[in-house]
């Protein structure tokens, strides 16, 4: 039963990768931001990828978010962060789309561009 709510996620979730009103912040913007302590970054990437190299974020799957909603820190902006912002954005108008957060942003390029332009010294493989 879990699986097939996966794929029913998933697919619902493909829908949204096409559409482009969410809002986009740079990895330096949400540098600032988590120093100011203004900013929650939520890595919505796999497990595996967040082992492998991460920032100051929260980890909550893409699959998982809208039954760990109740996780964030609303009192904060939220950003969405993966590997290149293909997927946040997907998430991100999901999330608008179907009301359940008013306002959310995505990590313009992901972790690919916190890593050009905030830390090179993290890496991906």
């Amino acid at each position: 039963m879990k699986k097939k709510e996966n794929i029913s996620l998933k697919n619902k979730f493909n829908c949204y990768i096409y559409e482009k009103n969410m809002l986009l912040i740079s990895p330096q913007e949400c540098q600032i931001g988590i120093n100011n302590n203004q900013i929650e970054i939520i890595d919505i990437r796999e497990l595996y990828e967040f082992e492998i190299a991460n920032i100051s974020s929260k980890h909550i799957p893409m699959a998982d978010f809208t039954a760990r909603i109740s996780e964030l820190d609303l009192t904060k902006k939220t950003v969405l962060m993966c590997r290149s912002g293909k997927r946040a954005e997907a998430l991100a108008n999901l999330i608008t789309t179907e009301g359940l957060i008013n306002e959310i942003f995505v990590m313009n390029g992901g972790i690919l561009a916190w890593i050009e332009t905030v830390d090179t010294s993290l890496k991906l493989d």
